[in-house]
């Protein structure tokens, strides 16, 4: 993994009551299911802190929204090349996928 110089926090979401057998999902399901998570997720981070604190830190200037604005544009062209690399790997035999 090449290390950007960034620093990340990461969260890991653990449902200790039980788990789902992915093998199983159609494409409904997982679409239900990645709703959920995004929502749990929102919902947890949402409640990570006063909204009034956050835009005192945050600050008036555009600076905020610049480097959200850069974060957003980098994601998406690394959601690319992951979706290009993923293609060639399967065109090249070295993994193998299934369309349903």
């Amino acid at each position: 993994m090449h290390h950007t110089g960034n620093d990340f926090y990461v969260r890991q979401l653990r449902d200790m009551k039980g788990a789902f057998d992915f093998t199983t999902f159609d494409v409904e399901d997982l679409a239900e299911y990645a709703v959920s998570c995004g929502t749990a997720l929102a919902q947890s981070m949402a409640k990570a802190g006063d909204p009034a604190l956050i835009s005192g830190y945050v600050g008036k200037s555009a600076a905020f929204d610049e480097a959200i604005e850069r974060f957003a544009l980098a994601y998406a062209e690394q959601n690319e090349a992951d979706w290009t690399m993923l293609k060639s790997a399967v065109e090249a035999g070295r993994i193998q996928a299934t369309r349903e």
